[in-house]
């Protein structure tokens, strides 16, 4: 088993071919706060995120991930992550002081996505007239538009979910947390998700059949009660933006989720809920689809779009799936997975 070396996802970069739109989104439906622009790229933040920026809009011509950033738990850790990185046979570069953070550490991982790592980090500093009166706050609870408190993980697919999940335990000192399979042969597995803290996963693994490396799925951020991500989907639907699935709750992680789009096409989730998990020599759960991995309730379907990753591909995420649980008479009782 890898050591830990590193904490949490600290920043994501979204590339939108519609960039003033999808700023003005996550600015006013969304209702995170804007801190700088550079050129073409526009950097933003939830009310409760520590750092400078947990997002990064760039434009682009299609939409798809820019890059994903996770925070090394020290400097050591940094170096450290850097060789293990290197003696796995990927060779990355060093990119200098960025806005927001210091010098990171930037390649490709094995499914074609662009990950940097970094330890040196500018921290967010509120106004005095936002300064919270729970002195561990960044800045004072915001009820603008959705109101996400944090960032919370990212969703990539990749054309072999195992492998590259190991590679980011054994490299990277990830926990391999869950996987689900559908069929009858639990090899086929279709998601998997790891961590680098107590959450479920700040990385999530779906299965991409397009031959298109590097393409991004969802990014996901975090409010803190149910009752919150219902008044979400209410504000969604108020402000005329359609939900894409949800609101529901995954077996895997038990979290409550809600799928929605932001102007450049993009897939965004708010989430909340969901198991603290501590124990350093946890062995990865493999569900069945008919387990609930995905709806636990097993009573909506996903719908056809889900389907669909970034930047776009003729060839599918994933396979056509079925809940097929066994009932008297073979029937089943739920809906078209897929």
């Amino acid at each position: 088993m890898s050591r830990r070396l590193l904490a949490h996802l600290a920043h994501v970069e979204l590339l939108t071919p519609r960039l003033e739109e999808s700023v003005n989104f996550f600015k006013q439906t969304m209702g995170l706060f804007e801190t700088a622009r550079q050129s073409n790229s526009v950097y933003l933040r939830c009310w409760g995120d520590h750092y400078h920026s947990s997002l990064i809009l760039a434009q682009s011509d299609k939409p798809a991930m820019g890059h994903a950033a996770w925070r090394t738990l020290g400097p050591e850790e940094l170096d450290e992550a850097v060789a293990r990185v290197e003696n796995a046979g990927t060779k990355g570069q060093w990119v200098g002081q960025s806005l927001g953070h210091g010098r990171a550490y930037r390649f490709k991982g094995p499914g074609g996505h662009a990950i940097e790592l970094f330890w040196d980090v500018e921290r967010f500093e509120a106004a005095p007239g936002q300064k919270s009166t729970y002195p561990d706050r960044p800045q004072k609870l915001s009820a603008n538009g959705c109101a996400p408190r944090q960032l919370d993980h990212v969703t990539v697919a990749t054309a072999n979910v195992r492998q590259v999940g190991n590679w980011f335990r054994d490299v990277l000192g990830f926990r391999f947390m869950a996987t689900t399979y559908f069929g009858d042969d639990p090899r086929d597995i279709v998601f998997g998700v790891v961590t680098t803290n107590e959450k479920s996963h700040d990385l999530g693994l779906g299965i991409d059949l397009s031959g298109v490396p590097g393409r991004i799925h969802h990014l996901a951020f975090w409010v803190d009660t149910q009752e919150d991500l219902l008044r979400t989907a209410d504000y969604l639907v108020e402000s005329g933006v359609a939900i894409e699935y949800g609101p529901g709750k995954h077996g895997i992680g038990e979290q409550s989720y809600l799928y929605f789009r932001e102007p450049g096409g993009l897939r965004i989730e708010v989430n909340t809920g969901g198991y603290r998990n501590y124990i350093p020599d946890w062995e990865p759960v493999n569900w069945h689809v008919s387990q609930g991995s995905n709806t636990m309730y097993r009573n909506i379907g996903m719908p056809d779009s889900m389907m669909e990753a970034f930047p776009p591909a003729h060839g599918p995420v994933m396979p056509d799936v079925d809940l097929h649980p066994l009932v008297p008479g073979g029937a089943n009782p739920w809906k078209k997975h897929g």
